[in-house]
């Protein structure tokens, strides 16, 4: 989705990840059952989860295809060429309805809002994905979005795979150019790709996130290579630049955009092992980014590092369970944004931590259970309350608040993204049951608990709402073709 021009680094960095995050990051397209002649099921449970096979198909750069294809040898002064017969273009679209436990307030004149919003659509994609040519494929997403009423560049990967072996061993090896850290993944423990996989994007966000937890998505241009070795061992390494959408080079953090200062790393490691009817995979992942807030100078350096597990395990019936789980730490250190009075502390802590279990019934619907949880360092400037305190006593603050959300005002730059305690801590469950009344066709409702919300579990706001107000019950169909 789009970047937000939000001038201030300090809240930018902890709340875009939730701003853009709400919409599902789509992985299953039709156009690779058309180009492949197999079955949505061969490469998913329920979409977008990866079975073997579709991790497989993934790290070949897309390419595998049993279509008839347009094929002209190599010749004299004269490339080859390997294309599909038909284009490798699908669609989705995604509706959905939210209702929260209590009612927003209005922020303009404190009446109730309307409950129960629909998103029709709420999110509208065009891809184009499959192969391009021989060994390089892609997945490529353009979205339209309800909340934001335009189309834009959402998830990107193009690749270039081949196989070979090292150390008498067989090897799968690439390169992928992409447009957010983590989408290069192919398991489902790393963020870009993490449950939930579709939720509202209606309901009340916390304040804070890591970096990597989307906070750079569709922000940045990013180049790396990849290998598979032996059908076990999984490496990725990647250098990301800011890319921002919408804004012409190199102005970039000089409009007050934050911008990476020269290139973000990207590491990826991961064991992978099959044993009798179960499958685990367990890694590491980490990035490190010095981001300068409003300056080409002094940057602040974000250094994120994570552990990843997933296990998956079939069952006689044909049933089968999952379990995944991420842990990420970050360490920010501020250079740059404490001198400039936007952070209070010279360096903060925020570690998230994500688990959920999955029943699959098949390939026709699933029963998950999730849980989130993130703490942090006190921070009452980068976790400001709802109301701008520059401006008390010029017709702003106290007598006029914004509480929980709404619109962008004078009196209130950032609203309902506050914290009246200056925590980030947030932590919750979530209930998801999900049916596919055929392979492209998903119909879910998803229910979340939020026992801990910007810092609290009462009064996070300073004006009386509890995290257990947002609790959201979300009810989508997500149709494919």
């Amino acid at each position: 989705m789009k970047f937000f021009k939000i001038h201030f680094l300090a809240i930018t960095v902890s709340m875009v990840a939730t701003l853009l995050g709400f919409a599902p990051d789509a992985h299953a397209v039709p156009s690779y059952a058309r180009q492949t002649g197999m079955a949505c099921a061969a490469c998913h449970t329920t979409y977008p989860e990866l079975t073997a096979f579709g991790r497989m198909f993934k790290l070949n750069g897309y390419t595998v295809t049993g279509m008839h294809q347009i094929q002209s040898e190599a010749t004299s002064g004269l490339p080859g060429l390997k294309i599909n017969e038909v284009p490798p273009l699908s669609a989705m679209f995604v509706t959905s309805l939210t209702n929260l436990s209590k009612t927003l307030p209005d922020p303009v004149n404190g009446d109730n809002t309307q409950n129960g919003g629909w998103g029709f659509p709420q999110q509208l994609s065009f891809f184009f994905a499959g192969e391009i040519s021989d060994h390089m494929g892609t997945f490529s997403q353009i979205t339209y979005t309800h909340s934001s009423d335009h189309f834009s560049i959402d998830n990107v990967d193009f690749r270039y795979a081949n196989q070979g072996a090292l150390g008498g061993k067989n090897a799968i090896y690439g390169l992928t150019l992409n447009n957010s850290p983590t989408v290069e993944d192919p398991y489902q423990g790393t963020p870009a790709w993490g449950f939930p996989f579709v939720s509202s994007d209606i309901a009340p966000g916390p304040i804070a996130s890591t970096l990597i937890d989307g906070g750079l998505a569709q922000d940045v241009v990013g180049i790396g290579g990849y290998t598979m070795i032996d059908n076990h061992w999984y490496a990725n390494f990647s250098l990301y630049r800011s890319e921002h959408v919408g804004v012409a080079e190199p102005y970039g953090s000089s409009l007050g955009i934050p911008t990476i200062k020269g290139v973000a790393p990207y590491l990826r490691l991961a064991y992978q092992t099959n044993f009798g009817d179960s499958f685990l995979e367990v890694g590491a992942y980490g990035l490190w980014a010095d981001i300068a807030p409003n300056t080409v100078g002094t940057a602040d350096r974000y250094v994120d590092t994570a552990v990843d597990a997933q296990y998956e395990h079939n069952l006689a019936s044909g049933n089968s369970i999952v379990v995944r789980g991420t842990y990420i730490h970050e360490k920010a250190t501020f250079n740059a944004s404490q001198p400039l009075g936007l952070v209070d502390n010279s360096s903060d802590n925020l570690n998230t931590f994500k688990l959920n279990g999955e029943y699959h019934f098949g390939a026709s619907g699933a029963a998950t259970v999730g849980v989130f949880r993130t703490t942090g360092s006190t921070d009452m400037t980068r976790y400001p309350t709802s109301r701008n305190p520059a401006l008390v006593g010029s017709g702003c603050g106290v007598a006029n608040p914004d509480p929980v959300t709404g619109a962008v005002t004078a009196c209130d730059p950032a609203p309902g993204l506050g914290s009246a305690n200056g925590s980030p801590d947030n932590a919750g469950w979530i209930l998801q049951g999900t049916y596919l009344p055929w392979q492209n066709v998903q119909l879910g409702v998803q229910y979340t608990i939020n026992t801990k919300f910007n810092g609290a579990s009462s009064n996070y706001d300073g004006l009386g709402r509890k995290a257990s107000d947002n609790n959201t019950l979300y009810a989508y169909g997500w149709f494919m073709w």
